[in-house]
C-alpha cells in the first residue's frame, strides 16, 4: 500500500515540517552535529521498512515508533548535557498534545462508525442501492453523491470503500465501468470531507487549532461541490447507458441502528457546542459522545433478552425455523469491542511520524525551508502548489507543517490552504487513503493508470474550486489573525 508516496511523504515532513515554537528560539542547532545526522537516517530506515510493508509483512507503525523514540532521546541527551532539559521536554509534550488530542477524536469518531457497520446499517444502505435495479449512469450519480455526504462526517476512506462495495457488486465483471465509478468516488469522498471539521483529518487540525471557526468551514461547501460536480459532469458522458443484471439482498438492521446514528449526530453537536460556546477543545465534547454511546450500550445489553423473547415467539408464531435459528446466534452488543476494531496501526503510524518530524524539525533542520516556504512565496501560489503535492505526498504532514508554522495568512488563505489539501490528493489514485483503499478492494478493476488517465478532468475541477473560493470568499482574504 506504501511504496513511492511513502517516501515522498517522508521528503514532504524534511522539506515542510518546521521546528516547533520552542526550536525556533531554542539555544542548540543540532542540523551539522552527529546526532540531527544520526536522526535523519534513522527517520529515513524506518520509512524504507514503511515502504517495504507488504513485502516483509511488518506493520508500517512499529518502525516510526521506534525511530521516534530514539530521535528523541538523542535529542533529550544532548539537552540534559546542556543543562536544558526542560527545553526538550516542554517541546515534546507540546507534540504529543497536539497528536493526542487529534488521536482521542478520530478514536470516538472511528469507534462509532465501527458500531454502526456493527449495527448493519452500511450494509442496508448498500442493500437499498443494489435492490433498487438503476442504471449505469443513475447508479453512478448516486454512488457519486452518496460519497460526498457521507464522508462529511464519515472518514473518506470507509465512505470510498462502502460505496465502492455497492458498485462492484452491481456491475460485477464491467472493469471500466467499475474503475470509472471508482475515480469518482474518490473525488467525491475528497471533496466531501473539505467543507467540515469532521471530514477529513487536515479540516480537524485546522478547527482544533482554533485558527478557522466552525461556521466559516462550510463556506468551502461550493467549492467543493464544484470540484466534485465538475469532473463528475464530464466523466458521466463516458458512462454506458444501459442497466446492470438485476441483484437482490435482504438486510435487517440490527436494533439500535438509527438511535446509533442519532447519537453520532448529538456526539458532533457535542463537540461543536464545547468549542463555540465554552472554549474548551472539540476532543472532550467527543469523549463525551463516547460515554452517550457507553450508555446505549449498556441499554441494549440490558434489554436484549426481553427483545429476543419477543422476536422469537413472533417467528414461532410464524413457523420462520431460519429466523428462529438466527436470534439464536444474536450476542450482544459491546463497545468495547468496537474501540478494538479502530485502525490502530494508522494511528500510531500517524503518532510516530508527526514525533519522529517532531524532533527533527526541533533539531533544526527545517526551519530554513519552512520560513522560506512562505516568504518565497505569496500565500495564494504556496497553498495551491502544496495541495498539488498532496497527490503525491500525505496531506497530514503537509497541514502539519503549515499549522506548525503558523504563517501570517488571511482567513481565506487559512481555508485555501484547508480546500487544497483536501481534494489535492484526488489527482492520483495514491493520492489519498480513499484511493489506496479502493486500489486493494477494486484490485484489477481500478488501478493507478486507470485514475491517471482522468487525472486532467479533475485537475479542470480543482483549478475550477480553487478559483470559485477565491471568488466567492473574498472578503475572507482581507481577516487576518485568529478569531
Amino acid at each position: 500500500m506504501l511504496n513511492l508516496r511513502s517516501l515522498l511523504v517522508l521528503l514532504s515532513c524534511l522539506a515542510l515540517y518546521p521546528s516547533t515554537a520552542l526550536a525556533e528560539t531554542g539555544p542548540i542547532n543540532l542540523t551539522a552535529s552527529p546526532i540531527g545526522i544520526i536522526a535523519l537516517g534513522l527517520f529515513f530506515l524506518a520509512y524504507l521498512l514503511v515502504m517495504a510493508e507488504e513485502k516483509i509483512q511488518l506493520r508500517k507503525s512499529k518502525p516510526v515508533l521506534i525511530a521516534a523514540g530514539v530521535i528523541w532521546a538523542m535529542i533529550g541527551w544532548r539537552y540534559m548535557e546542556a543543562g536544558l532539559a526542560v527545553e526538550s521536554e516542554s517541546a515534546f509534550r507540546h507534540t504529543l498534545l497536539e497528536f493526542s488530542e487529534l488521536m482521542l477524536f478520530l478514536l470516538v469518531a472511528m469507534t462509532y462508525i465501527n458500531a454502526l457497520e456493527e449495527r448493519r446499517l452500511f450494509d442496508g444502505l448498500r442493500a437499498w442501492l443494489i435492490r433498487s435495479g438503476f442504471s449505469y449512469r443513475t447508479l453512478f450519480w448516486i454512488s457519486g453523491i452518496l460519497a460526498f455526504g457521507i464522508s462529511s462526517f464519515a472518514n473518506n476512506m470507509t465512505t470510498a470503500m462502502l460505496m465502492c462495495a455497492v458498485v462492484m457488486k452491481v456491475a460485477e465483471g464491467d472493469k471500466r465501468f467499475i474503475n470509472l465509478s471508482c475515480v469518482n468516488i474518490v473525488v467525491a469522498s475528497n471533496a466531501g470531507g473539505a467543507f467540515i471539521p469532521f471530514g477529513d483529518i487536515t479540516t480537524l487540525m485546522v478547527w482544533q487549532a482554533g485558527i478557522i471557526t466552525f461556521n466559516e468551514f462550510f463556506t468551502l461547501f461550493i467549492p467543493a461541490v464544484v470540484n466534485f460536480l465538475l469532473p463528475a459532469v464530464i466523466m458521466s458522458f463516458f458512462v454506458e447507458k444501459r442497466s446492470p443484471s438485476g441483484h437482490s439482498e435482504a438486510v435487517e438492521l440490527k436494533r439500535g441502528a438509527l438511535r446509533i446514528m442519532c447519537l453520532f449526530l448529538l456526539t458532533i453537536a457535542t463537540a461543536v457546542a464545547f468549542h463555540s460556546y465554552f472554549g474548551l477543545p472539540p476532543v472532550l465534547g467527543m469523549m463525551t459522545g463516547l460515554g452517550y454511546l457507553q450508555f446505549f450500550g449498556f441499554f441494549l445489553r440490558k434489554t436484549l433478552p426481553g427483545s429476543l423473547a419477543r422476536k422469537k415467539a413472533m417467528a414461532e408464531r410464524a413457523g420462520d425455523i431460519e429466523r428462529i435459528r438466527s436470534l439464536g446466534q444474536v450476542v450482544p452488543f459491546d463497545v468495547f469491542s468496537r474501540v478494538a476494531r479502530a485502525e490502530w496501526d494508522t494511528l500510531l503510524f500517524f503518532y510516530g511520524v508527526v514525533v519522529c518530524v517532531g524532533g527533527l524539525g526541533f533539531i533544526g533542520y527545517l526551519e530554513l525551508l519552512s520560513t522560506a516556504l512562505y516568504t518565497n512565496w505569496d500565500p495564494t501560489s504556496a497553498n495551491v502548489v502544496l495541495g498539488l503535492m498532496s497527490a503525491v505526498v500525505d496531506n497530514i504532514p503537509v497541514m502539519f507543517a503549515v499549522l506548525t508554522m503558523n504563517p501570517e495568512m488571511s482567513h481565506g488563505h487559512w481555508l485555501l490552504i484547508t480546500l487544497t489539501a483536501g481534494v489535492g490528493g484526488s489527482l492520483l489514485s495514491i493520492g489519498s487513503a480513499a484511493g489506496v483503499a479502493l486500489m486493494g478492494q477494486a484490485r484489477g478493476n481500478y488501478t493507478f493508470v486507470g485514475h491517471l488517465k482522468w487525472a486532467p478532468v479533475i485537475l479542470l475541477g480543482y483549478a475550477a474550486s480553487v478559483m470559485c473560493h477565491l471568488w466567492l470568499n473574498a472578503e475572507l482574504f482581507t481577516i487576518f489573525g485568529r478569531p
